[in-house]
């Protein structure tokens, strides 16, 4: 197994954790998705990505329905995204993820949780390189030969195809998504979620005094309204 099965193993009990805040997250991303590409999933991949991943932590089709029909008015508001990278203590590497629509308080807030936990906040690009921008695609994959989708999708970029106990996973580079998921649906092969992840290129083990002073810092940024993601080089598998 390669170094997305792993990083998948140590965040999976993490990943949206309450329901509501992975409903507020999809809610942005409807927004995000409609603004860019309009409200017609038929017509746009992106939208249609969301609402899979709606469907995957059964969000009910009524929400899903009223988030696009809010997103097409145009009275509301657009989210931006805006990435935040810094460093929490003991040298942890972190990348915070937004979906905001007040920049000015997301700033703030961010700044406000590392500054409180004896961390930095840095400037753009004094974190990023340390992490593999990724996407991938969960898949029913039932009865499939993995080697031999792997082989029919390697020409568009995956990189890595395993299986866990939530179907198949695929990964891939972020500038692979579009290819990827239109062979994907040319197969009709049933995509079940997909999205986007930031590998760390080399992971740091530390004791577990040290680890509690990092989560803390990750715990109070994880639970802020325009938080979408938070990635950490952090080894969690020791």
């Amino acid at each position: 197994m390669g170094r997305a099965f792993e990083f998948r193993k140590a965040r999976k009990m993490k990943r949206w954790a309450a329901m509501s805040k992975a409903f507020t997250r999809i809610g942005k991303d409807i927004v995000m998705a409609v603004k860019e590409g309009g409200p017609d999933p038929d017509a746009n991949s992106k939208l249609r990505a969301v609402i899979q991943n709606a469907k995957a932590v059964n969000m009910p089709k009524d929400n899903i329905e009223r988030a696009i029909k809010r997103a097409s008015d145009k009275s509301q508001g657009d989210y931006k995204e805006v990435l935040f990278e810094g460093y929490a203590p003991h040298g942890i590497a972190i990348l915070v993820e937004t979906a905001t629509d007040n920049n000015t308080r997301t700033v703030a807030n961010i700044r406000s949780y590392f500054n409180k936990c004896d961390g930095s906040l840095g400037t753009s690009g004094s974190v990023v390189f340390m992490f593999d921008h990724t996407c991938n695609f969960r898949i029913n994959g039932t009865g499939m030969d993995l080697e031999e989708l792997e082989l029919e999708l390697i020409d568009h970029g995956v990189e890595e195809v395993f299986e866990d106990e939530d179907g198949v996973m695929i990964y891939a580079p972020f500038e692979s998504f579009g290819a990827i998921q239109f062979a994907l649906e040319s197969q009709e092969i049933e995509i079940i979620a997909s999205g986007f992840e930031r590998i760390p290129q080399v992971t740091k083990t530390l004791g577990e005094d040290q680890k509690a002073d990092v989560e803390k810092l990750l715990e109070k940024i994880e639970e802020d309204d325009d938080v979408q993601n938070v990635y950490h080089n952090m080894n969690e598998l020791e």
